[in-house]
C-alpha cells in the first residue's frame, strides 16, 4: 500500500508577513491511516528499521503559504467531520418510494383472453367445443367402459376383502409391535398387544353388524323398491368393484384430448441448461455461488408453455444465451422450436426471457385467421400479422410505416409479402402496386385488386415501373401541398387520417407498394440509380402522406437494399438469413450484437421471423400461411369490395397506364438543348432550362435548391457513364464568378454517339 507524504514548510522570516522567524520549522502531517509521513508510528519516535528518519530542521523544497493554509484547514475540518458510509442501511424516503410505484409495471386484471368481446367470444366457443366434444367421446364409449369395470369386479371384490381383512385384524399396528418385541420393550409391547385386542373386538363387532345390515337389505329391497333401483344399485356396486380393480396404468376411460407432454420447467432445469452452455461468466459465477442465476419473478404457466424471467451473473448478457439456443434446447432437453430465450427489453442486458413452449412452434396449429372471412378493414387501425411464440396474434397497422422483408430463398418471404398485400386489398380504399420481380406469379392472386401490376424484369415492365414510382412520387408532391393546406381542425397531425383517406374529393386514399425481389431495381445497370432515388424519396416522405412501400429481397445487402432506404424503413421482418450482415441489413445495425438474431431459424421454421420497428419489442412472429387458391379467395372477396364501393381501378379495372417515352429516353437530347451552343454550364442552370422544356417531367427537379439540383442531375446520367465535373461561370444573381459542379457538351454528345451505335 503506498503512502502519500505530505509535507508543510513555513517561509522564511524575510518571506513572511509579519517578518517573524519560525526557525525554519518541518510540519509532518499524518495520513489518512494515522501514521506521520515520515514513516514513524503514530505516536512513537523510533523509525523503521532501514529507514532513516529525516531529521527535523532538514532542507526541503519550500511550499506555497496559501496551499500550506488550505491543507491544515481541510485536515482541521476533515478530522471534525463525521464518516458518512457510502451505502447508507435503512430503507429510502417516501419520495422513493412513491417512484418506484410510478414505475412498476401493473399486470391486466381481466386476462388476454377475457379482455374484448371477440377474444371472450372465441375463448367461450373453444371451451364448448372442448367439452362437447369430451362428452361425445366417453358417451359413445360409456359401453366399453361397463364391459371393463365388470371384468375387473372380481379382482376389485378380491382387493375389497383383503383390505377388509387387514383393517379388522389391525394390520397397520403390526410393524409397531413388532420394533417394539425385537428392542425387548416388553411393558409397552403388552400395551400395544391390549389396544390391539381391544381395536380387533370393536371393528369385529362393526364388520358383522354391518355384514347383518347389507344382507337383510340384499334380501328386502328387491320385494318393496322398483327393479330399476335393484339396477341401479348393483351397477353402482359392480362400478365400485371394477374401479377398486383397475391397474394404474389402465385406466377405465380414455382420452378423448390428446395434448403435448411437457415436463414442468423448474429452476433447478433452467440453471442445469445455463450451466452446460459453455459460458465462462456462468460457469465461474456458479460454481463459487449455486445460486448466481436468479429468477426476477417466478416460472409461471405462460400460454402454451412456461416462462422464466432470468437474471444472468454480472458480465453475461442475454445475447450470449440466444446466440447458443441449440445448447439451450439441448440443455432443457425440448426441441429446438420450442425453446425462444429473448432478451428483456425493459430491464438491463442481463436480464433473459425465457419461453419453453409445450409443441414446436413451426408445427403447433395457428388459430383462424381473422381476416381470411374477407371483411373490410381499415389500415390504419392494426391488424393480425401472425401469432408469436405464446400463440397471441401480433397485431400492427400498416400505414405510417415503410417495409423490409428479408430471407434466404424457400423461407417464405414471397408468402409474407403477399400476406401483407391482401392485408392492404382487404381495405376498399386502398391502392395496391404490385411488382413481381421474380416473374413467377407469385402475386398473381392480387392482379383482380391491384391498380398497377407487373410480374418479371424485361426491359418493358422496368419501364413499367418506372414511369409509375415517377407518377407515384409526383403523387407525393401533391399530396404534400394538399396536406399542408388542409385546416388545422381537419389535419392537426400534418399527416393523412382515417376520415381524410374516405373523402374522395381530396385524393388522400392508401397506397400500397409490394416489390418481390426488389434487387432486380436497384441494380438495374440503366435505371438502378433513379430506381434508388426515387424509392429513398417514398421511404422517408411517404408515409406521412399514405404511401407505404414494402420490399422483399432474398439477397439482403447494401446492393440489393441501398442504405438510404434500410435506415429510414419502420416495418423489418427478417425470417431465417445465413450471417450478421444480413440480419443487420434487415432488422438495423447492431441487431445482431443486441441479440436480436434471424440466424437462429431452422430451416423447417418457414414463415417464422423477427418482427421489429412496429411492435414494443422485436417479436418472434409466424405468418399467416395463404396458399394460392386461399389467396386468390380472398382477392376476389377484396374485389368484390372494391367494386360495391366503386373504387375498382386501374390494371384491375382494364384501365392500366401505358408506358409512354420516359424521361431517360430524352434526357441526352433535352440536356443538349438546355446547354444551347456553350461547351460548358452549371448542372443547376441546364435543370432550370429542362423544366422549362419539359415542365411535366422535369418540373420537380427545378423545385429543389442549388446543390439537389446538381445531385439531380448527375444521378440521372451517371447509368449512361457521365460525371459532372467543376466549371467556371458568371452566378447572374450576384454577377461573380464561381466555380460549381455542371456538365461537359462533349461528354452529352459522346453518350449519345454511343447509344445510337448500340
Amino acid at each position: 500500500m503506498s503512502t502519500t507524504t505530505t509535507t508543510l514548510t513555513t517561509p522564511d522570516p524575510e518571506e513572511r508577513p509579519d517578518g517573524s522567524d519560525a526557525g525554519g520549522k518541518v510540519y509532518r502531517l499524518p495520513t489518512a491511516d494515522g501514521m506521520p509521513t515520515d514513516g514513524t508510528p503514530a505516536g512513537g519516535d523510533a523509525s523503521p528499521a532501514g529507514s532513516p528518519a529525516t531529521p527535523v530542521g532538514a532542507p526541503v523544497e519550500p511550499a506555497s503559504p496559501v496551499l500550506d493554509a488550505e491543507l491544515v484547514e481541510d485536515d482541521a475540518a476533515a478530522a471534525d467531520r463525521p464518516v458518512v458510509p457510502v451505502d447508507q442501511p435503512g430503507s429510502s424516503s417516501d419520495a422513493d418510494w412513491v417512484t418506484r410505484l410510478r414505475e412498476t409495471q401493473r399486470l391486466p386484471i381481466i386476462p388476454g383472453y377475457l379482455r374484448t368481446l371477440s377474444e371472450a367470444r372465441q375463448t367461450a366457443g373453444w371451451i364448448g367445443r372442448h367439452y362437447a366434444h369430451a362428452t361425445g367421446y366417453h358417451a359413445v364409449r360409456a359401453p366399453l367402459y361397463l364391459l371393463r369395470l365388470a371384468a375387473r369386479s372380481p379382482q376389485g371384490a378380491v382387493l375389497l376383502l383383503a383390505a377388509t381383512g387387514r383393517w379388522v385384524s389391525d394390520a397397520e399396528g403390526r410393524p409397531l409391535r413388532r420394533a417394539m418385541a425385537n428392542a425387548g420393550e416388553a411393558e409397552k409391547y403388552l400395551k400395544l398387544v391390549a389396544e390391539r385386542n381391544a381395536r380387533v373386538r370393536l371393528r369385529t363387532l362393526l364388520l358383522l353388524v354391518g355384514s347383518t345390515l347389507g344382507v337383510v337389505l340384499f334380501m328386502v329391497l328387491p320385494g318393496v323398491t322398483p327393479g330399476w333401483v335393484t339396477w341401479v344399485c348393483g351397477m353402482v356396486a359392480l362400478a365400485i368393484l371394477g374401479k377398486l380393480g383397475t391397474p394404474a396404468d389402465k385406466p377405465v376411460a380414455g382420452r378423448a384430448v390428446v395434448g403435448p407432454q411437457a415436463a414442468k420447467l423448474t429452476s433447478d432445469v433452467v440453471v442445469q441448461a445455463l450451466s452446460a452452455l459453455g459460458i465462462g461468466g456462468i460457469n465461474q459465477a456458479v460454481s463459487k455461488n449455486p445460486r448466481a442465476i436468479g429468477f426476477t419473478a417466478p416460472i409461471t404457466r405462460d400460454g402454451p408453455g412456461w416462462r422464466a424471467d432470468v437474471e444472468l451473473p454480472p458480465g453475461v448478457t442475454a445475447a450470449e444465451v440466444i446466440e447458443r439456443r441449440d445448447k439451450l434446447a439441448s440443455g432443457l432437453g425440448r426441441p429446438l422450436g420450442c425453446v425462444w430465450p429473448e432478451a428483456n427489453t425493459t430491464g438491463h442486458p442481463g436480464q433473459l426471457v425465457l419461453w419453453v413452449g409445450d409443441r414446436d412452434m413451426s408445427k403447433a396449429k395457428q388459430p383462424a385467421w381473422p381476416l381470411r372471412a374477407g371483411k373490410p378493414i381499415d389500415l390504419f387501425d392494426p391488424q393480425p400479422f401472425g401469432t408469436d411464440v405464446r400463440g397471441r396474434w401480433v397485431k400492427f397497422a400498416l400505414m405510417f410505416v415503410a417495409g423490409i422483408v428479408g430471407a434466404i430463398p424457400r423461407m417464405g418471404k414471397t408468402f409474407t409479402l403477399r400476406e401483407l398485400l391482401l392485408i392492404a386489398a382487404l381495405d376498399p380504399r386502398a391502392q395496391l402496386h404490385t411488382y413481381d420481380l421474380k416473374g413467377t406469379g407469385d402475386l398473381s392472386p392480387l392482379a383482380p385488386v391491384a391498380h398497377r401490376y407487373r410480374a418479371g424484369d424485361d426491359a418493358e415492365d422496368i419501364e413499367y415501373a418506372l414511369t409509375d414510382l415517377r407518377a407515384l412520387r409526383e403523387e407525393m408532391r401533391r399530396r404534400t401541398k394538399v396536406i399542408r393546406e388542409l385546416p388545422k381542425d381537419l389535419c392537426p397531425e400534418n399527416k393523412v387520417t382515417s376520415e381524410l383517406a374516405s373523402k374522395r374529393s381530396l385524393r388522400l386514399h392508401p397506397i400500397v407498394i409490394g416489390v418481390d425481389e426488389c434487387q432486380v431495381w436497384f441494380e438495374h445497370s440503366e435505371h438502378g440509380a433513379e430506381f434508388e432515388e426515387i424509392c429513398t424519396d417514398l421511404v422517408k416522405r411517404g408515409p406521412a402522406t399514405g404511401i407505404v412501400l414494402i420490399l422483399a429481397t432474398q439477397r439482403p445487402d447494401a446492393k440489393s437494399i441501398p442504405t438510404p432506404i434500410s435506415d429510414n424503413a419502420v416495418l423489418r421482418f427478417c425470417l431465417r438469413v445465413s450471417g450478421q450482415q444480413a440480419n443487420d441489413m434487415v432488422l438495423g445495425t447492431s441487431s445482431y450484437r443486441n441479440g436480436e438474431r434471424a440466424t437462429q431459424f431452422a430451416f423447417s421454421d418457414k414463415g417464422i421471423g423477427l418482427l421489429k420497428g412496429v411492435t414494443d419489442e422485436t417479436t418472434t412472429v409466424k405468418g399467416v400461411y395463404i396458399d394460392g387458391p386461399g389467396a386468390e379467395a380472398i382477392a376476389a372477396k377484396a374485389r368484390a369490395l372494391r367494386v360495391a364501393a366503386g373504387l375498382l381501378s386501374g390494371y384491375a379495372a382494364g384501365l392500366d397506364v401505358e408506358v409512354t417515352e420516359s424521361a431517360t429516353d430524352t434526357l441526352l437530347p433535352d440536356v443538349l438543348t438546355a446547354m444551347g451552343s456553350a461547351d460548358k454550364a452549371w448542372s443547376e442552370s441546364i435543370v432550370d432550362r429542362l423544366a422549362e422544356l419539359r415542365p411535366a417531367v422535369y418540373g420537380s427537379w427545378a423545385e429543389q435548391d442549388g446543390k439537389d439540383k446538381a445531385k439531380h442531375l448527375a444521378a440521372a446520367l451517371k447509368p449512361y457513364g457521365i460525371a459532372t465535373v467543376q466549371v467556371w461561370g458568371t452566378d447572374p444573381a450576384t454577377g461573380k464568378g464561381a466555380n460549381r459542379r455542371g456538365v461537359d457538351r462533349d461528354h452529352i454528345t459522346a453518350a449519345i454517339t454511343e447509344r445510337d451505335g448500340k
